[in-house]
């Protein structure tokens, strides 16, 4: 038997980023084409990137506002991913009936 040894790790580890501003998205007259391009449904909704550091977790508003205490179940949830550290760029939505999303339900 024989172990297999790993290489060492290059770099030095940086300090964990604080809020990072999203990209938005930008009104255009046309969808663009070709194969190149990859389209996404613009949810109504809150832009919430959730950090996680070590056993910490936060939930910011897209301006860097703590609203862990707004959405303690994203919290939570967040919680269970198995990663010693990360940023998840997520949208909170209420979808309705019909799958549409509901901006004014998730305000209240």
């Amino acid at each position: 038997m024989f172990t297999l040894a790993l290489p060492a790790a290059i770099g030095i580890k940086a300090a964990f980023p604080g809020v990072i501003e999203p990209a938005l998205a930008t009104s255009i007259e046309r969808v663009p084409s070709g194969d190149r391009w990859v389209h996404e449904i613009k949810f109504d909704g809150y832009r919430v990137p959730v950090h996680l550091v070590n056993e910490d977790v936060k939930v910011f508003a897209r301006r860097g506002h703590d609203w862990t205490n707004r959405f303690k179940k994203i919290a939570d949830d967040a919680w269970h991913i198995s990663a010693g550290s990360a940023i998840i760029d997520g949208e909170v939505v209420v979808p309705d009936a019909n799958g549409t999303t509901d901006f004014s339900v998730l305000q209240s």
